[in-house]
Formats: C-alpha cells, sequence, structure tokens
C-alpha cells in the first residue's frame, strides 16, 4: 500500500465517522471533550478532585458515543475518563419540532 493509498484510506474512514457524527448527534445531549477523545454523551458526572497538590477530573458519561475512527464499535454503555487537561462539556440544542 502507497503513501497516498493510505492518505485516501484514512480520508474515507473520517469522511465515514462525520456522516456518522451527523446522523447519531440529535440522538445525545452533551458534547464532552478532552485531551484525547471526543465524545456524546446522555448523563455527564464530573468530579473535581485533589491530593495534596493535585488536582484531576473524573468524568463519568453514560449512554455514549466515542469519536475514534479505530474503533469497531463506537456506542458504549458507560465511559470513564480520568484527566489533568482541561475538559469542555457542553450541553446541545435540542432541536424543534415544526
Amino acid at each position: 500500500m502507497s503513501t497516498g493509498d493510505l492518505e485516501e484510506y484514512e480520508s474515507e474512514v473520517e469522511l465515514q465517522l462525520y456522516r456518522e457524527y451527523r446522523d447519531v448527534c440529535p440522538m445525545f445531549t452533551y458534547v464532552v471533550e478532552t485531551e484525547r477523545r471526543f465524545y456524546l454523551a446522555n448523563r455527564v458526572d464530573r468530579q473535581i478532585r485533589t491530593e495534596g497538590t493535585r488536582t484531576w477530573i473524573e468524568l463519568t458519561l453514560e449512554d455514549a458515543w466515542v469519536w475514534d475512527m479505530y474503533r469497531q464499535n463506537r456506542f458504549v454503555a458507560s465511559v470513564k475518563v480520568v484527566t489533568f487537561k482541561d475538559v469542555n462539556v457542553e450541553e446541545l440544542p435540542k432541536e424543534e419540532t415544526p
């Protein structure tokens, strides 16, 4: 497989992932961004922990979808994330019905 073939394959996989994201996004309430992953979830529990001078964030996401082109199944029942970096949690706007 040439470098061009690999780049074309990765571009196609990313496009498929974006299309899946666009299709599943209305099913979720929150968008969660960490330094390593991007998630959609319906429940988010964020706990800030401190021990001595160290502070970290523990996230528990339920009924989630993971933006990861290498995963076979991006839908997961529960995810636990521990990070020392910034976390962004946003509530998605509800679609209005006509």
